[in-house]
């Protein structure tokens, strides 16, 4: 049993929790010594946001050294990564491993809620039958949700072709399956369960407390509340509790606790953090129920439109704009649009940022970089 007393570290200031984030994400540095694979990466990070296509890339792109992203879709390719519905019942990429786990892990978070707001559909509904024809239909071959939705409503004429498809994704552990996910091609969403595409069977979810040292490691110091964002579950306090004997304890600003791991890097506040640019949904920016840590009070609802968020980029550690991308031919053009005045230097930084990242992501296209005016 917990001791009673607690002793409460000492105050993690925004800074401290800036730096000590962007150094777990692999955002702090990007060197030589610091090289990682990408599949590794994966791993520690626990996956990378993918509802669209592009973004796992660029955020790899943001984090390593020496990435080209045919690293990440020979991954693909092998079958060492996959993307499928995990987290808070959104697309990520993870690895094999974590495909197997993670998605059992997350059920209750994500996909179980997602299906409840459907059951009023698909009343009368056989959900067993419905989900052992759908793991029969996508064990077979791989089936485009198309075909999925129609051999569904042959057999259940009278009820939802959208009810019943998501059903089936929500309780089937399902993969896309390539040539989508891979750069450089395209290819209609295709789905299989976890267990054909990786040939090996779906485990049992992992204790909770071994998810939350894994939490803190790629996402710490970090409060109760902001590993139940990260994860979309909810009453982890008694995990934390069980872990406490082996966690540091801090507070933020604000007096909230936050745990963390001992060993865990917790960089000087005044550590220079480089620019960095990242896609749209990059985990980042969804995993914490506090997000002052990257992103300024009055930024967040900037960086969104309706549901679909906006690719963002960092100017000392915070979030300081957004950027657009548009390629044709040969060439892309690269627009960033500060929302703060930056100095010259700063300017610099993020130009040569940016041409990195194209260099890394578009070697053989011209680029055409242009600063836009400061959206105040």
């Amino acid at each position: 049993m917990a001791s009673k007393t607690r002793r409460i570290h000492p105050e993690l200031g925004p800074r401290a929790l800036n730096r000590a984030t962007l150094d777990r994400q692999l955002l702090l540095r990007r060197t030589p010594q610091h090289r990682m694979p990408a599949k590794a990466a994966v791993e520690h990070l626990l996956g990378l946001q993918a509802q669209n296509v592009k973004p796992p890339y660029y955020a790899l792109a943001a984090r390593l050294h020496g990435f080209r992203p045919q690293e990440l879709s020979a991954l693909m390719e092998s079958r060492e990564v996959g993307r499928m519905v995990t987290l808070r019942s959104t697309i990520h990429t993870h690895t094999a491993a974590d495909c197997l786990t993670l998605r059992p892990f997350a059920q209750a978070g994500g996909p179980d809620r997602e299906l409840k707001m459907f059951m009023k559909r698909l009343d009368g509904v056989d959900l067993e039958r419905l989900a052992a024809f759908g793991r029969e239909l996508l064990e077979e071959r791989p089936r485009p949700v198309k075909e999925l939705r129609e051999a569904l409503l042959a057999q259940w004429p009278d009820d939802d072709p959208l009810a019943l498809t998501t059903a089936v994704r929500c309780m089937l552990p399902l993969v896309q399956t390539t040539p989508r996910g891979q750069w450089g091609t395209s290819g209609q969403v295709t789905l299989t369960t976890t267990e054909q595409w990786f040939g090996r069977p779906l485990e049992d979810a992992p204790e909770p407390y071994a998810i939350v040292r894994r939490y803190l490691a790629a996402f710490g110091p970090a409060s109760v509340k902001d590993m139940q964002t990260w994860s979309g579950l909810t009453r982890l306090r008694d995990a934390f509790e069980r872990l406490r004997p082996e966690l540091l304890t801090f507070q933020d600003e604000n007096g909230v606790e936050l745990f963390d791991l001992p060993d865990a890097p917790r960089p000087d506040p005044e550590t220079p953090a480089p620019p960095r640019f990242l896609p749209e949904f990059d985990n980042l920016l969804l995993s914490h129920a506090d997000r002052s840590r990257v992103v300024p009070a009055g930024f967040r609802a900037r960086t969104w439109k309706g549901n679909q968020a906006y690719r963002v980029f960092l100017v000392d550690g915070f979030l300081a704009g957004v950027w657009k991308l548009e390629e044709t031919g040969d060439s892309a053009t690269l627009t960033v649009e500060p929302f703060v005045e930056l100095t010259r230097e700063q300017r610099a930084a993020v130009a040569g940022e940016g041409e990195q990242m194209l260099a890394t992501m578009s070697p053989a296209k011209a680029l055409d970089l242009r600063f836009g005016d400061v959206t105040g």
